[in-house]
């Protein structure tokens, strides 16, 4: 059975529910904005509605039918050229359509068709808007779009300074983040371009008066405490930090400020207690957090930060209470979660891999398979520490790679035979350093049950901390075995010599992460991996379109599916 029901072209006219009997039932209506809890303990779920998002979402909609009353001339024109399929190779997703329209609606769209609506903020001095999409729905397309309606109109009606800009500070999460956004800078072979975002050749030339600045959150950092996790005011006025973190974008008052990953820009408020690690169990750092949404506070206090714009596939915002009680943002104001994308085939379809004719018994372990993680022979077994690379996975773990990796042959096969240039990818996630070092272990000097995965030189175990130290441009402590193990990687790959000879220049971290930012891609250092093993969820902006197999061997923590 096929769960994508719906085209991404258009707006979603049916959806899966779960019946009564615990199967998927079609539903022939869109799915309101929600968003589902789980709680582990009792194995149940509630839905949470997103009550602001589908009001709005009617609203637009019927903004949209009346024809966008209340958009200049600038934005009309982009809005039927964005709607023009004849005009462009690639349409854009209904969810990419739906996002822009929704933030143009709330800036230019006609009174009548906004009141009652309040948008609640953050507890800062400027306005925050979340557009909620899911990974794989195109979200760096909608920043090419925000900026392209921004600036045209900005240049446009340059009294207008309130609701357009043509200075955009755009923060991302790191640097595997912030190199894909360069996209985004209204240069040749940019995103404006290859989507054909401007409806004439002088609009486009107009956009490259566009003043771009992509940063690292980094930046945001005071510069006298740049390494410390702590941030100490007052060595540097609001001024020169300014000055420093915007560059030549300080010539400009009224900035607009789009976060990607916004969940990371996260302003905890005074009465909520969270502790640093309920929020790293939802993908947040407090430290960085602060950081991040301070340097902004600074920037709005000497320039004024006109309005931001948070894209994300997890907005989430801690309670401090229980995990079951975590909202999102407030300011969301439009949503494609990941059940739409599924449903729409943006993103890969999941299922739950058992061939029964991988082992003699796979029938029986079937029930066991779907938390293997909360068995006790596995649980108490992974989470000892000290445990050394030698010693044996669980055998329930090993079975369950036995048959993940038949499953991973057939797909091998598929793809040697339909010309695939590299193999697709078998990721584990697991709860411990000492884990992932036993793991690594058993497909490169162990007992893996499948001859094709005992390949030392096609496994990457991720060092989170030297990847961590490689988003942040920084370097980590020396370790020669794992620089030896990440050369080994290059020197037995099918790059060409010239390639090679390039990569093997880099230090460790620089090596780590252009491998991981390049997993399957073609000349890329990760190009002939097969078998990833991480402790810590891999980063925004890691491309997963070869990873085929997942084994999960840790408590995900999070009990929201967005």
């Amino acid at each position: 059975m096929s769960l994508i029901i719906n085209s991404p072209f258009v707006s979603p006219g049916q959806h899966w529910v779960e019946g009564a009997n615990g199967k998927l039932e079609k539903r022939a209506e869109r799915r309101p904005a929600s968003y589902d809890v789980f709680d582990a303990r009792n194995n149940t779920k509630r839905t949470e509605t997103l009550d602001l998002v589908n009001t709005i979402r009617s609203r637009v909609d019927a903004w949209r039918e009346a024809g966008w009353p209340g958009v200049t001339i600038v934005t009309r024109k982009l809005l039927e050229h964005w709607h023009d399929n004849e005009a462009r190779q690639l349409p854009f997703y209904f969810c990419q359509l739906e996002a822009i329209e929704t933030l143009i609606w709330w800036v230019e769209g006609a009174e009548a068709f906004k009141q009652g609506i309040f948008i609640p903020g953050d507890g800062g001095a400027w306005e925050r808007l979340c557009n909620k999409m899911a990974t794989g729905a195109g979200k760096t397309t909608v920043m090419a779009m925000i900026i392209t309606w921004q600036v045209l109109n900005a240049l446009t009606y340059p009294k207008r300074n309130k609701d357009f800009s043509r200075a955009v500070f755009i923060v991302a999460p790191g640097l595997t983040v912030k190199e894909r956004l360069q996209v985004l800078l209204p240069s040749e072979g940019s995103y404006y371009d290859e989507f054909n975002l401007c409806p004439s050749e002088a609009l486009r030339q107009k956009l490259n008066q566009a003043e771009v600045l992509i940063e690292n959150w980094h930046t945001l950092m005071p510069l006298k405490d740049a390494d410390r996790s702590v941030v100490r005011k007052g060595r540097e006025s609001d001024e020169a930090f300014t000055r420093r973190v915007l560059g030549k974008l300080a010539a400009h008052k009224d900035i607009i400020v789009i976060n990607d990953e916004a969940h990371h820009a996260y302003r905890k408020p005074a009465e909520v207690k969270v502790s640093k690690k309920q929020a790293a169990e939802h993908g947040i750092d407090l430290d960085e957090a602060t950081r991040w949404i301070e340097g902004l506070d600074r920037i709005h206090a000497t320039r004024r930060i006109q309005r931001c714009f948070d894209l994300s596939a997890t907005p989430f915002a801690p309670t401090g209470k229980k995990s079951t009680d975590t909202a999102l943002f407030d300011w969301i104001v439009s949503d494609f979660g990941l059940n739409d994308a599924i449903e729409a085939g943006l993103v890969k379809t999941p299922r739950v891999v058992v061939r029964d004719d991988a082992l003699p018994d796979a029938k029986t372990l079937r029930s066991k398979l779907y938390h293997i993680y909360r068995d006790p022979s596995v649980s108490e077994d992974l989470n000892r520490s000290g445990a050394e690379p030698h010693e044996a996975l669980p055998k329930l773990v090993q079975d369950a790679y036995t048959l993940l990796g038949a499953d991973w042959r057939e797909h091998r096969r598929q793809w040697m035979e339909s010309g695939h240039h590299s193999p697709p990818v078998m990721l584990t996630i697991c709860n411990r350093t000492e884990t992932a070092a036993r793991i690594e272990h058993y497909f490169t000097q162990g007992d893996a049950h499948w001859p094709e995965l005992h390949a030392p030189d096609r496994t990457l175990r991720v060092d989170s901390k030297v990847l961590e130290k490689a988003e942040l441009g920084e370097a980590s402590g020396a370790d020669k075995n794992y620089e030896k193990k990440l050369k080994s990687i290059v020197k037995a790959s099918n790059l060409p010599d010239t390639r090679k000879q390039q990569l093997l220049g880099l230090k460790k971290e620089e090596l780590l992460r252009e491998m991981v930012d390049n997993v399957g891609k073609r000349n890329g250092a990760g190009q002939d991996l097969q078998n990833v093993i991480s402790v810590a969820m891999l980063s925004e902006g890691w491309d997963a379109k070869n990873v085929t197999h997942i084994m999960g061997l840790r408590a995900f923590t999070s009990q929201l599916l967005c």
